[in-house]
């Protein structure tokens, strides 16, 4: 054992002193609270993830995080301009300061984390890439469509992916490509392509609440990728990464210590219970970690409820959408959705 020097007491104390300096603010944590808004890429509009009623106000997933954010941030869930992005501005929005934060399924890919100037937050939704096709006999896979014609969204993963997987499957295809993805999905509907491509998300979504007659359609089984989405920042910004990427863990953290909506205010007035003290703001400070103040936490599952309250109300069993949770429940319940602890 090291005798314990009077040199190695002051580093020690150093060292201490160091873990508990509060963060400083970043540029774009600055630029948000001097606009007194935060700025966020979405869809041009996707149910259940983000869209716009006539009134222009936005619902969905990836809108309740922008929302969760802009209440972690500035204290008020409202003060959010949505931008919608297409799959072929979303990237260079976001390089060029266009948006602070894009949340519009964007899949974390190597490329895109490691070559665009960009970083990864986390995942909010685990997808892959499906296809969707009229009923007909014989068509129950994939590889029953040699030979289709094929409408595809560019600008997207999907693209190359399907290229990738019929080449390897030594499947012929013809591809159909579309800028918006409304526009492919009026040509398949119209019969110019005998199936469509896109997230399984997106075609439960189309089948769900857009098709005509959506039991003459089937969602073939098969995915053929993998398509982790989830919130992207420009890479260079510490201090607002982790901002982004610790409104995300608490939102799926909240639901695992089971405080929503409905209960925090009850928790934060009486629990006792170390992990909801902290995290409801009656206990440990974490907001000074990352720039922000004791009630960070609290505002985001105030204002928007935590990860389980938004995928119900926006995808589950209380939209029109149903989509099971399948691998977007939490960790102890089957799924892929986990959160470094919150302390």
């Amino acid at each position: 054992m090291k005798a314990f020097t009077p040199l190695r007491a002051l580093a020690l104390t150093l060292s201490t002193v160091a873990c508990a300096v509060p963060a400083h603010a970043g540029k774009v944590l600055d630029s948000v609270k001097q606009k007194g808004t935060l700025t966020c890429g979405v869809h041009t509009g996707r149910a259940g993830f983000a869209l716009a009623d006539g009134n222009g106000n936005w619902s969905g997933l990836d809108v309740d995080f922008c929302r969760a954010l802009a209440a972690a941030v500035l204290g008020d869930a409202d003060k959010v301009k949505f931008v919608p992005t297409s799959a072929q501005t979303r990237i260079t929005a976001l390089q060029g300061g266009e948006i602070d934060v894009l949340s519009r399924n964007t899949t974390w890919t190597f490329s895109r984390d490691a070559s665009l100037g960009l970083v990864w937050a986390g995942v909010n939704f685990y997808d892959g890439q499906a296809f969707i096709a009229r009923k007909r006999p014989n068509l129950a896979s994939v590889k029953d469509l040699g030979g289709a014609t094929i409408c595809v969204d560019s600008g997207t993963t999907t693209e190359r992916t399907l290229a990738e997987y019929f080449r390897a499957h030594k499947l012929q295809y013809k591809a159909v490509s579309f800028d918006q993805p409304e526009a492919a999905q009026q040509a398949f509907e119209s019969g110019r392509c005998q199936a469509y491509t896109a997230d399984n998300s997106a075609l439960v979504v189309l089948k769900a609440k857009q098709l005509k007659n959506p039991d003459d359609y089937a969602i073939l089984p098969e995915l053929i990728s993998k398509e982790p989405l989830g919130p992207a920042v420009r890479r260079g910004d510490e201090e607002w990464f982790a901002i982004v990427k610790w409104t995300l863990n608490a939102m799926v953290e909240a639901e695992e210590l089971g405080i929503s909506q409905a209960n925090i205010d009850q928790l934060k007035a009486s629990s006792s219970e170390v992990p909801i003290r902290r995290f409801v703001g009656t206990g440990e400070d974490t907001g000074k970690h990352i720039g922000l103040d004791k009630d960070w936490s609290y505002r985001i599952v105030k204002a928007v409820g935590n990860y389980g309250d938004s995928f119900e109300r926006n995808l589950g069993a209380k939209s029109v959408i149903k989509l099971p949770r399948g691998r977007m429940n939490l960790w102890n319940h089957g799924g892929l959705l986990m959160s470094p602890p919150l302390r």
